[in-house]
């Protein structure tokens, strides 16, 4: 048994049932702990807090990896909303994140 089937998301990617879901989930989960990481370094700089757009742009990353990545430390508990919406590049307002009051986990 690998430790990737012990592990429950956010801590690893999730899938559903055996076969092609859990064989993308084992193959990303070291690519998306290094994202999340990234992105935990970015709200480290930003202590105001960011969106999730506005960390793909800075790290020049798709929104679709990084939005992932902000809802896992999200559930971690080490983000949180700041109350605060900004507009995206699409003119859609998105939530502002900052780290927990509590600092980060």
């Amino acid at each position: 048994m690998s430790r990737m089937s012990e592990l429950v998301y956010p801590d690893a990617p999730g899938f559903k049932v055996a076969g092609p879901s859990k064989q993308a989930a084992e193959k990303v989960g070291i690519t998306s702990t290094k994202l999340r990481a990234a992105v935990m370094e970015e709200f480290k700089r930003n202590p105001a807090g960011l969106t999730a757009d506005e960390i793909a742009t800075s790290l020049n990353l798709s929104v679709l990896s990084v939005r992932p990545r902000v809802s896992e430390l999200n559930r971690l508990g080490t983000i949180e909303q700041t109350g605060g919406r900004r507009k995206n590049d699409s003119g859609m307002t998105a939530t502002v994140w900052r780290i927990s009051a509590g600092g980060p986990r």
